[in-house]
């Protein structure tokens, strides 16, 4: 009589099985991320070339390259380096500075209402510049400077209203500054001499037109020391967004929170002192990138939104009505308010279903 044993049983495989289970969990978002990023860096180029190449001075491919290689082509040469490359290569920089920028206020403070448009830090740039230009006198890189003080002045101030409480609470702080940001510009406005009315216009609406190649490196000196600054700190960025209470029960101290906020406040000062606040820039980012990621924040994908709206903002506001040339801010502005409605009529603003503001 042949007696046949079972094999004996094993929990090896449906642990193996499990482990497969989960890493093709974490690594689905991952790899929807770096498509997601990989089309975003498509757009970027497409636009860019888009800017540069087209509209009513349009330049080949070829001409573009040999222009780049330093030869003289009548009238293409003058019109790409002095004129579409440098709109170009600045959409593409204060796109992204906005774009990452915005996203970090949103993400940190849990409510897409929490941009820097919003909650006065872009006031209070331009209404520092203009008061430099109008009131001191001041020209070049000192407007630039006051700038990013009153932007991080104002985040200060914000942030002393607000306290320890985010949410509402600052935003509301936020707008209350906006609104005296925005009276003191319109004071200073009557005081501003009629030589100075078109820099000032440019401080108040946003514009990537008559920016130097100095001015175009400083803001690329700035950001290329502010970005990894940022992605360093932002490695605890999905922390941050479970809430305060839940990222120190973590052991995440508030002064890696602070510290990301800073940076985004200087992000989006650079730009502001580069380009004008370009109205809702920082607004639309965020949430944009946060859709197409299926609602995980990535802020690499907030800055090339960024970059891609300023890019289509400035070519739209350049060609799309005859005989008019309007400054990317008000072609952003346009776009960027709806949106804002849109997002006020669909429902809590906190940016987490189920999750109330603090």
């Amino acid at each position: 009589m042949t007696v046949t044993l079972d094999p004996p049983v094993t929990t090896e495989a449906p642990q193996r099985d499990a482990r497969d289970v989960v890493r093709r969990a974490r690594q689905a978002p991952i790899r929807h991320r770096r498509r997601l990023v990989a089309g975003l860096v498509l757009a970027v180029v497409g636009a860019f070339a888009a800017r540069v190449l087209l509209g009513d001075y349009t330049v080949t491919i070829p001409d573009f390259v040999r222009i780049l290689g330093g030869e003289q082509i009548p009238g293409a040469t003058y019109i790409v380096m002095e004129s579409k490359l440098p709109r170009a290569v600045l959409s593409v920089l204060v796109g992204l500075a906005f774009g990452i920028g915005g996203a970090i206020f949103q993400t940190t403070l849990r409510n897409p209402l929490a941009s820097p448009d919003i909650v006065g830090v872009s006031l209070g740039a331009s209404a520092a510049a203009v008061s430099a230009i109008a009131l001191a006198g001041w020209t070049g890189w000192s407007v630039s400077l006051a700038a990013v003080v009153g932007a991080v002045g104002v985040a200060l101030a914000v942030r002393m209203v607000a306290g320890d409480h985010g949410g509402f609470r600052l935003v509301l702080a936020g707008i209350g500054l906006a609104a005296a940001m925005q009276s003191v510009i319109q004071y200073v406005f009557t005081r501003v001499d009629e030589w100075d009315v078109q820099l000032v216009l440019r401080w108040l609406t946003g514009s990537v037109n008559g920016v130097d190649w100095p001015t175009i490196g400083l803001l690329a000196v700035v950001l290329g020391a502010l970005l990894p600054a940022t992605a360093w700190a932002a490695r605890s960025l999905e922390v941050t967004e479970l809430g305060d209470d839940t990222a120190r029960g973590l052991g995440l101290g508030r002064g890696r929170t602070d510290l990301l906020m800073l940076l985004g406040v200087l992000l989006v000062a650079v730009g502001v002192a580069a380009a004008g606040p370009v109205a809702f820039v920082a607004f639309l980012s965020g949430p944009i990138a946060r859709a197409l990621n299926g609602g995980r924040t990535t802020l690499l994908a907030a800055g090339l939104v960024g970059a891609v709206i300023v890019l289509a903002g400035d070519h739209a506001g350049a060609y799309a009505f005859a005989d008019l040339n309007l400054p990317v801010g008000v072609v952003t502005g346009a776009f960027g308010a709806p949106f804002l409605l849109w997002l006020l009529a669909r429902g809590p603003l906190n940016g987490h279903r189920g999750r109330r503001a603090a």
